[in-house]
């Protein structure tokens, strides 16, 4: 039993003073004093924050099969050092890809041992896979992940509006999301010229193709009644359209990501493919309004996209975006990335675990145990110093490979201490125990 007391507790109705009593991994009671021979283990925390873990439901930990990648030892240690004690697998890019029941067990089995915090797994939407979705929900899958253009590896093609026409009845019966990567494409507009330009890069990935698709899942999210996830928004001329479906009662929610929040196009220097994503990180203008998107609620949360691969598919030394890996590691960064912006743009602390805890957990279907500060939900908690500036090193980090755009920034928003089920799990850069995580199932 653990007391962790903060002058700084975030809590639903705002951050307070507060004591939150920790007993059998569940938070027990949030009082403001503690009584006479209280029992309890007092851990005082001073003005450093008490906030939910964080939950990133957009991860590639690629294994098994693409291990050389990342993995579910070196992602999971990478997140309880950021202070995230939920993490949700993508479907790919492992190999085998997560589109059946067979593949999901291989995955299953592939974590044995690796995993160092609590991990989820989505499953995939592909061409032809239909008659495996009901069998990986009764896995416990929390939703389903398709793609509307190439998904970069050939073993997770892109679903077609007749694939999803098949799908979204029956992830509707079941009241899971169906997360999209919402570009439609079309090869004439793909841009010719220089391979190292990024801005060559970037008008080959034209907004337009973003906006159709999302125009799309509107319109069949308006059809079926499914739950809609919008991954990765990066085009701020479909915010308008996401308001309006919004204002219908539609269930479509929306994330963005840490880069599309933190970098800007004209910032970006030719050859630098550590930048290289999909959709591409935007201009200053274009990402400005996906600020203002977020602080009025039309993105619902924030979530990394971490997609690593080694150094040599990233073609850091030719420079060439147009063969380069289109993925950004960032995991280990997920808050104080996020936070550092936020509070350049006069954003208080309380909406970092509004956009990284409570939103995440609505969608990964654990808003009654995770994502929140509240008697009953599980002691997944984290400390931070939120007024202490840091640089972004190689040695910080815990992904397998170090490639980042990040390196050499200077961050706030230090995780200090990582609780998983009230039991500390990092402490100030040491892990003081391993092997906590658990299997996530709806």
């Amino acid at each position: 039993m653990i007391a962790i007391h903060s002058k700084r507790v975030i809590l639903p109705q705002g951050t307070t003073e507060a004591f939150v009593l920790v007993e059998d991994g569940i938070i027990k009671d949030i009082v403001t004093s503690l009584p006479p021979n209280h029992g309890y283990e007092l851990i005082k925390m001073g003005n450093k924050v008490l906030m939910p873990g964080v939950i990133d439901p957009h991860i590639h930990i690629n294994e098994p099969g693409r291990t050389d990648w990342e993995g579910f030892d070196t992602a999971t240690k990478a997140a309880i050092a950021g202070g995230l004690t939920t993490l949700v697998d993508m479907p790919l890019n492992s190999a085998p890809v997560t589109t059946t029941v067979a593949a999901f067990e291989e995955k299953l089995a592939a974590t044995k041992g690796k995993l160092h915090t609590n991990v989820g797994f989505w499953g995939g939407i592909i061409p032809g896979n239909t008659n495996e979705i009901e069998g990986l929900i009764a896995k416990g899958i929390l939703g389903f992940k398709a793609f509307l253009t190439h998904s970069g590896i050939d073993d997770f093609p892109n679903a077609t509006e007749e694939d999803l026409r098949k799908a979204m009845p029956i992830i509707a019966k079941h009241n899971l999301p169906l997360l999209v990567h919402c570009e439609l494409t079309d090869d004439e507009l793909r841009a010719t010229g220089d391979n190292r330009s990024y801005q060559n890069y970037l008008s080959s990935r034209p907004k337009e193709w973003e906006d159709v698709a999302i125009a799309m899942m509107i319109r069949l999210c308006e059809e079926f009644n499914c739950r809609i996830h919008i991954v990765h928004l990066s085009s701020a001329n479909s915010i308008e359209q996401l308001i309006k479906a919004k204002e219908k009662g539609l269930p479509i929610t929306v994330e963005s990501a840490q880069h599309y929040l933190y970098f800007n196009a004209e910032d970006i220097k030719d050859g630098q493919t550590q930048f290289k994503c999909a959709p591409p990180i935007r201009k200053k203008e274009n990402n400005d309004q996906l600020w203002q998107a977020l602080k009025e609620g039309v993105i619902d949360l924030v979530a990394t996209d971490h997609s690593p691969s080694t150094p040599t598919l990233k073609e850091l030394e030719s420079g060439n975006f147009m063969k380069a890996w289109g993925g950004i590691a960032s995991l280990q960064l997920a808050l104080p990335v996020l936070w550092t912006k936020a509070r350049e743009k006069g954003f208080s602390f309380d909406y970092i675990a509004k956009w990284l805890c409570e939103n995440p957990a609505k969608l990964i279907g654990k808003s009654t145990t995770k994502g929140k500060i509240a008697i009953g939900y599980d002691a997944d908690l984290i400390v931070v110093d939120t007024e202490s500036p840091f640089v972004v090193t190689e040695n910080m980090l815990h992904h397998k490979h170090k490639t980042t755009p990040y390196l050499n920034e200077t961050l706030y928003g230090i995780v200090e201490q990582t609780y998983l089920s009230g039991e500390k799990v990092y402490d100030n850069g040491t892990f003081t125990q391993l092997n906590k995580g658990r299997i996530m199932i709806q």
